[in-house]
């Protein structure tokens, strides 16, 4: 029942990796849909962020405004501290809830997390090995502007708030160059599976 952690860069390509997996059989668990999840309408979370940053972080429907809560705290280091003490513990907690269900399940599973911040959270030792994906600053900075519309500065700004590609690969227990093509990223994924599966 081996646990692996998936990570790499943003924008470089965590979303279809870890949906290629899944498409293999693997099961796997996303950090950023456990964010999501803690801080539903409703929850204890996002009442705890509310009285933390205030009114102006929620919308009128109830649900957390992420780009008026990101603008508070993505330059301010105490205000990004606070908010990693409300939600951390809440996703901590939800993580081996799922994992726990998925074991109890299927005894030999392969769970695959998707953790974005595997190397800035320091959490490398708490999983069976850590898969990263590899690709150039300048290839990602190029999809966050295309796909996603951020400005050179904004797409630079983002891929600076992380750990460097070397940090990440240092780490690696597994790597997954997705500089290339959609087809050259899945036929990779593809071995790196195998190569998952004959581990196990």
């Amino acid at each position: 029942m081996p646990l692996y952690a998936l990570t790499g860069g943003i924008a470089a390509g965590k979303s279809t990796v870890a949906a290629r997996l899944s498409e293999l059989g693997a099961h796997v668990i996303s950090a950023d849909e456990l964010v999501r999840f803690v801080q539903r309408p409703g929850s204890d979370t996002l009442a705890a962020i509310e009285r933390r940053f205030g009114f102006g972080v929620i919308t009128e429907d109830g649900e957390l405004d992420r780009a008026a809560l990101g603008r508070l705290v993505f330059d301010d280091g105490h205000a990004r501290r606070d908010l990693e003490a409300i939600v951390h513990p809440a996703i901590g907690i939800e993580f081996h809830s799922r994992v726990a269900a998925i074991r109890e399940t299927d005894p030999d599973a392969v769970i695959i997390y998707d953790i974005p911040l595997l190397v800035e959270t320091n959490r490398m030792h708490e999983f069976d090995g850590s898969i990263v994906l590899v690709c150039p600053p300048e290839i990602r900075h190029a999809r966050l502007m295309t796909h996603r519309g951020l400005s050179s500065d904004d797409a630079w700004a983002r891929i600076t708030a992380q750990a460097t590609e070397d940090q990440r690969i240092a780490v690696a227990d597994w790597t997954v160059d997705t500089s290339g093509t959609l087809e050259q990223t899945l036929e990779r994924t593809d071995r790196l599976w195998d190569a998952l599966r004959n581990r196990g």
